[in-house]
């Protein structure tokens, strides 16, 4: 504390100035800052997500290294049976005289698990968008 106390008020007055008129660069680094911190988090958890898989697919258990390629056949057979087969089947069978009624899938809680396996999520349009290649 000085005798005057005028370096206090100057350090007040420039505290109350700061928080009325802040200070443009700053707000970039701190913005720049918080950018590199979420970006290095992202790489973090795919880094890891990497580990995981790699650690999946050196495994010989079906239960361990089986799951993916299974959930990806049955979304692909439903999708396959939605969209190719049922369609067909039913065309056929009616030019043939004996019309049938198929089962309809309910795809749209299947939906998500495929989109999410293919990779077709909202977050990589964003990465995508804001010029972000994947894998960094």
């Amino acid at each position: 504390m000085s005798l005057t106390g005028i370096g206090e008020i100057a350090n007040l007055a420039s505290n109350i100035a700061n928080k009325f008129f802040p200070d443009k660069s700053q707000e970039e680094k701190d913005a720049l800052a918080l950018q590199i911190q979420q970006m290095t988090l992202a790489s973090q958890e795919r880094q890891g997500q990497a580990e995981v898989n790699k650690a999946e697919a050196s495994n010989t258990s079906i239960f361990v290294a089986g799951w993916r390629p299974f959930v990806g056949w049955v979304c692909g057979s439903a999708f396959a049976w939605t969209f190719i087969l049922a369609p067909m089947v039913s065309y056929a069978t009616a030019i043939a005289g004996h019309p049938v009624a198929l089962p309809a899938l309910d795809l749209s809680q299947l939906s998500p698990v495929l989109m999410g396996m293919l990779g077709l999520s909202i977050s990589r349009t964003v990465e995508k968008v804001n010029g972000i290649k994947a894998g960094h």
